[in-house]
């Protein structure tokens, strides 16, 4: 584990997947993510490369070939290297290699870097095309918000705080993990209140809402996390769908599942990101403790 601290937040980062495990409050010591308890989900806040969500029959096309990958790809489960450290940055990379190639047919680096600046965690996404020919990925957060923040609260008094109004329908997943072509009527406003059973289908997909910062607080106590992304396409919200879990996920992305019966190729996929030979991506999020 690697840990950076100042006067208000210290966070700490795996190697594995290069996923930060904790956001915690120095004042007080109130944590803000998830600790990865696998009685609920083995993860705190993985990053999702190179796809988004889940593929038809964990299938895909690319190259003449079909190739498998698990919902949400391999970086998450990945070994990254520490390349870099400072009093307030950590930047780890990872890179193709003969196992990357068995189940994704291109050359890549990926950096992810975090900063500390006071009471935000700035996170930094690089993906560099370091093969002869253009490359396909999809790329997204999927940090485990504690929910509720403060000791003896519950799940259901707290909410989604967006920052602009919205008024948007969610996409619904089948029992596949692929998206349906059903809209549900969701938002209207600029809050979300949270309950399990508005997660007894799974996660909620969105492709057009106008915030880029997403809150969770409680209508019993003045803690909040704000996840900031500009920028994304897609945002999904997740708590596991048997309810009780501590935690609620906010989650922004470039990319998302497959639509049900999709057979196309990789690169034909809906927000598929298309990175030339040579070339850089670049994306980055926050979490903002106390806004």
């Amino acid at each position: 584990m690697h840990t950076l601290q100042n006067d208000v937040l210290k966070i700490t980062v795996a190697d594995r997947g290069a996923e930060l495990k904790s956001i915690t409050e120095i004042s007080d010591g109130t944590e803000y993510l998830f600790d990865g308890d696998p009685i609920w989900w083995k993860f705190s806040s993985p990053v999702l490369f190179p796809i988004v969500g889940k593929l038809v029959d964990n299938k895909y096309r690319a190259e003449g070939k079909i190739f498998e990958l698990p919902g949400h790809g391999f970086a998450r489960t990945s070994d990254f290297w520490l390349v870099d450290a400072t009093d307030n940055t950590l930047t780890f990379a990872l890179e193709s290699n003969a196992a990357t190639f068995k189940v994704y047919p291109y050359k890549f680096r990926l950096e992810i870097s975090f900063e500390l600046i006071g009471r935000e965690v700035k996170v930094r996404w690089k993906v560099s095309n370091v093969d002869d020919k253009e490359i396909y990925f999809s790329i997204g957060a999927h940090p485990a918000i504690c929910c509720p923040i403060a000791y003896r609260e519950n799940f259901d008094d707290c909410y989604l705080k967006f920052n602009r109004a919205e008024k948007s329908s969610c996409i619904r997943l089948n029992a596949d993990g692929t998206l349906g072509r059903e809209k549900v009527p969701m938002l209207d406003g600029d809050e979300l209140p949270l309950s399990y059973e508005l997660f007894k289908g799974d996660a909620l997909v969105f492709d057009d809402l106008k915030s880029d910062e997403v809150s969770v607080r409680s209508r019993k106590s003045s803690k909040s996390i704000t996840v900031r992304a500009k920028g994304f396409p897609y945002w999904g919200f997740w708590t596991p769908s048997q309810g009780g879990a501590p935690f609620v996920c906010i989650e922004p992305w470039h990319g998302h599942a497959d639509y049900e019966n999709f057979a196309g190729e990789l690169k034909d996929k809906e927000g598929i990101i298309a990175l030339p030979a040579g070339e850089k991506f670049k994306t980055e999020m926050s979490f903002i403790v106390g806004e």
